[in-house]
């Protein structure tokens, strides 16, 4: 019990501050990739998006989920097998995955909503 209180508490609560500061950036990197996905789009000036941004777009949202996914499976498979990894990283590399493939199943349902709403309309 005395590793719980005095010394040992405050580098617990130093340990759990690491671990704070690492989720934030990881959630600040993952908005500048969401918002540095929409730049390449906007960055050639005089230069009309072509039809096919939008496929391109979908594509490399796909592509990074699905690297998401490989790279939690990843982790998880090295923890499983007892390499020097945190639980921590594999915890988060699985809720990372996770929230990405919620994420395109989500803009999948929208697209399938706006195709049916669009089909249905009288002409």
């Amino acid at each position: 019990m005395s590793g719980i209180s005095g010394v040992g508490g405050a580098g617990g609560i130093d340990r759990v501050m690491q671990l704070r500061a690492q989720i934030l950036e990881r959630n600040e990197a993952l908005q500048r990739a969401t918002s540095g996905a929409a730049a390449p789009a906007t960055a050639p000036v005089g230069q009309p998006a072509g039809p096919s941004s939008f496929i391109d777009t979908m594509q490399q949202a796909v592509a990074n989920v699905n690297d998401a996914q490989s790279r939690a499976g990843d982790l998880a498979a090295a923890y499983e097998r007892g390499e020097t990894i945190d639980i921590a990283k594999v915890m988060l590399a699985r809720q990372e995955a996770s929230v990405g493939f919620e994420a395109t199943l989500q803009v999948r349902n929208k697209l399938l909503t706006a195709y049916r709403d669009i089909m249905s309309m009288p002409v």
